[in-house]
């Protein structure tokens, strides 16, 4: 195999044509790697210096990615994958299912060759459960010395959406149940309670803004987070997603007034519950619970999905709406 290491974004751009047609052949696919996430993490959010590993196979077809980023830190050279680690919740190395271990020992192997002057630390974090590198990284990383340490970054709790409302509804603990029936009755024909998905009817940039407007007043931590920024990497990736039918940026009026939203995103056989946006006024109405009952009930009725993703985050709701564990590992790798 053959590795080929790219220093700037022009990876990005020569690796198009091939990056997504190989994540669709492994098991790291999430719209976290896809190449329109990870070039728009890196313009907008990106820091220290771009390394793509690219790996061809015996007959130049491309099987395998690793696209990092280089940082110094208290004076130690340390790599992490391009997307790490707040806004990015699947995190992974791209290999050819059936391919993993020849893919990822070739990139271990020019980790510790070409690359072994720059770094000394391998940071890679938000790595699923479902991940074959989980195993295969820390066994081929200890086999060339190096020391490995795996550890929990936090969960990503998900339910796997039924084939009908009710059959949902039974899934959920009886308190949890009452409490939706009795929210969604209030929020019924007359209580001037609506919801809409944007829509191409829509101006996109103005709903975006809209979001973030709501995202800020939720809670002083997100407001703290959504600096210039993150604020213009939402923009730029709610234009990416829409643009790719991959978006649903869902709001909960009331009276015409804004006062809950959800930004999710439609990718593969999942709905990916990515972030939202609750006015502090409306708290007493649950606009959070009501809107996400609405987003679960069109995903049942739609039957284009599969799973219902809350995505990373222990927040007690998540729970009360059905979701079960999974978790996302960090793994450490240095070198004596």
């Amino acid at each position: 195999m053959k590795v080929t290491l790219y220093r700037d974004e022009t990876g990005f751009d020569e690796l198009a044509p091939e990056w997504d047609a190989l994540l669709r052949q492994s098991r790291a696919d999430t719209i976290f790697m896809t190449l329109m996430w990870q070039t728009v993490w890196w313009r907008h959010l990106g820091e220290g210096e771009l390394r793509i590993l690219a790996v061809r196979g015996d007959d130049g077809a491309l099987v395998g990615l690793a696209p990092l980023f280089r940082i110094m830190h208290d004076g130690a050279g340390v790599l992490g994958t391009v997307g790490c680690v707040d806004v990015s919740d699947y995190l992974d190395w791209i290999a050819r299912e059936g391919q993993e271990e020849p893919v990822l020992a070739a990139l271990l192997d020019t980790l510790g060759n070409e690359m072994a002057h720059e770094w000394d630390e391998l940071s890679l974090c938000n790595i699923p459960d479902s991940s074959s590198g989980l195993e295969l990284i820390p066994r081929l990383a200890q086999a060339r010395g190096w020391q490995v340490t795996r550890s929990i970054d936090d969960v990503a709790p998900l339910f796997r959406l039924p084939e009908s409302w009710e059959a949902y509804e039974q899934m959920l603990r009886g308190k949890a149940r009452r409490e939706m029936r009795r929210k969604l009755r209030k929020a019924g024909p007359f209580s001037g309670i609506e919801w809409y998905i944007v829509g191409s009817e829509h101006e996109l940039e103005a709903e975006v803004d809209a979001f973030v407007d709501l995202l800020i007043k939720s809670h002083p931590e997100k407001a703290d987070f959504m600096d210039e920024r993150n604020r213009a990497f939402f923009h730029a990736v709610g234009r990416a997603t829409f643009d790719a039918g991959q978006l649903q940026l869902a709001f909960l009026t009331m009276n015409g007034q804004r006062i809950g939203a959800y930004m999710n995103f439609l990718y593969r056989d999942r709905v990916l519950v990515y972030n939202s946006g609750l006015d502090p006024a409306a708290y007493r109405l649950s606009p959070g619970i009501i809107l996400m009952a609405h987003l679960i009930r069109h995903a049942i009725e739609e039957q284009k999905h599969a799973v219902f993703d809350f995505l990373r985050g222990d927040e007690p709701y998540k729970y009360r709406l059905g979701g079960t564990d999974t978790h996302v590992h960090r793994l450490r790798i240095k070198r004596d």
